[in-house]
């Protein structure tokens, strides 16, 4: 091993160490940076390679931090309060009920916003009602688990429901019409697996029924926080505001659809992602009279810096050599043919991503293989199983993305604990029986529509 490989992979092992630890709630963007900082100043990563870096990262960051800001204006609308009380309303006293409402509110976030969006949404929802509900710890467990993984796993059907599936997406050339094509049969087939397994699995710990709410969660919200005088939608009717939330999802939902018309036209999707976030602010402004400017503080700024950095350190992976090594290494198995090229990619990158997080995994896989010189075809296809492998099989550890940290964040700061032991009694049977599932879902259907 190189010199040069030696200390770029010290310096990974160590960025990634701080971030896993967040000592003194350190976000992570400040260890990545750091990293890259010194990566910089040795030289394995030229100006050259910072001006590819950000022509890939830019057009994938700015449409996932707009996507965030359409979360957050969500919240200001009282929309957590709003689908907490709709959530108990639609289980109807059923423990079960709520599990597979509380599956498809976190499958549709994610397909509306991204997974680090949804988690964002999401998680202080099912706390409102958990808490509302006053259910044990124990019982609160498997909504909250099995809420975040499906969440988190939502972002394999559709590329742009993930930072790092948005920058991969760049460097194989494929747009979002065509990944969509390829993987959102499969990979929601997949997810349908996942949720089943799960229920199977933390069945026993779910209350068969639920206690009656404690209070009216969306009434007492929007009593306390919006004057008539403010805002209009405190003097409306529950009905009205129910009304007025499906607009709001209707328009985010158009704002997706078009993403993929201006990935499919060959526009850049950052344009319409930017637009669609400008004018639910404006909208918001209209009915709440909430200065825009409030989006500079609540917005995540940090992740554009987290993956410029994180992609400064894989660059100086790649240039000292790793890749070549495990092109050298993976590229027998990839000659064997298509399935076993996949499942072994797939596999690959799950690994990895649970021992390095899903952002430097997929990178790395992405780049590997485009060092094969494999045919687009072949190249595509692998590309997805490493999608499936870096957003499913990256949920085998709880510090398997970025989407986990956040949600494991959420919780310490609600005072809710979730040990190792707990998330690994669910996820080491679900995740990898779901990973292989969904890579043999995906061989088939590429197979039965691309050839």
């Amino acid at each position: 091993m190189s010199f040069e490989i030696g200390l770029t992979f010290l310096i990974f092992i160590m960025t990634m160490f701080v971030i896993f630890l967040r000592p003194g709630g350190i976000n992570e963007a400040w260890p990545a940076s750091i990293g890259a900082g010194i990566i910089l100043l040795t030289g394995i990563v030229s100006y050259g390679d910072i001006i590819d870096i950000i022509d890939k990262i830019g057009g994938a960051s700015i449409t996932i931090i707009a996507t965030i800001v359409m979360a957050v204006v969500l919240e200001s609308f009282g929309f957590f309060h709003w689908a907490a009380a709709r959530l108990a309303k639609l289980a109807k006293g059923s423990g079960y009920r709520l599990y597979w409402y509380i599956q498809l509110l976190c499958f549709l976030m994610t397909l509306l916003f991204n997974n680090d969006g949804s988690i964002l949404i999401t998680t202080p929802i099912l706390i409102l009602l958990l808490h509302n509900l006053q259910l044990k710890p124990s019982e609160q467990l498997p909504y909250l688990l099995s809420g975040a993984l499906i969440a988190t796993a939502s972002s394999v059907p559709i590329g742009v429901s993930n930072i790092v599936n948005l920058i991969a997406l760049e460097i194989v050339h494929m747009t979002l019409y065509m990944h969509t094509a390829m993987m959102f049969v499969p990979g929601t087939l997949g997810l349908l697996f996942m949720s089943t397994l799960m229920f199977i699995v933390v069945k026993k710990k779910l209350p068969k029924t639920l206690p009656a709410s404690l209070q009216d969660i969306e009434e007492n919200f929007f009593t306390k926080n919006f004057h008539p005088l403010k805002g209009t939608l405190s003097v409306e009717t529950k009905h009205k505001r129910t009304k007025f939330m499906l607009k709001v999802l209707l328009f985010v939902f158009v704002v997706r659809c078009l993403l993929f018309v201006a990935s499919y036209l060959s526009i850049p999707i950052e344009l319409v992602a930017v637009l669609g976030s400008f004018l639910l602010l404006a909208w918001r402004w209209y009915h709440l009279r909430t200065n825009p400017l409030d989006i500079l503080k609540k917005t995540p700024w940090h992740i554009l810096l987290f993956a410029f950095s994180m992609y400064v350190i894989i660059y100086g992976l790649h240039n000292a050599g790793l890749t070549a090594m495990l092109v050298r290494a993976c590229e027998p198995i990839v000659n064997q043919g298509l399935f076993q090229a996949s499942l072994m990619m797939g596999g690959l990158v799950s690994v990895l991503s649970n021992f390095f997080n899903n952002h430097p995994a997929l990178m790395i896989g992405t780049i590997t293989l485009t060092e094969m010189g494999i045919d687009p075809i072949t190249l595509k296809m692998i590309y997805l199983a490493n999608i499936i492998g870096s957003d499913m099989g990256s949920l085998l550890l709880p510090i398997g993305t970025l989407a986990s940290l956040i949600w494991m964040d959420i919780l310490k700061k609600n005072k809710i604990h979730v040990s190792w032991k707990d998330y690994l009694s669910v996820s080491l049977i679900v995740i990898p029986l779901t990973t292989i599932v969904t890579l043999f879902l995906l061989f088939y259907w590429v197979q039965v529509i691309f050839t």
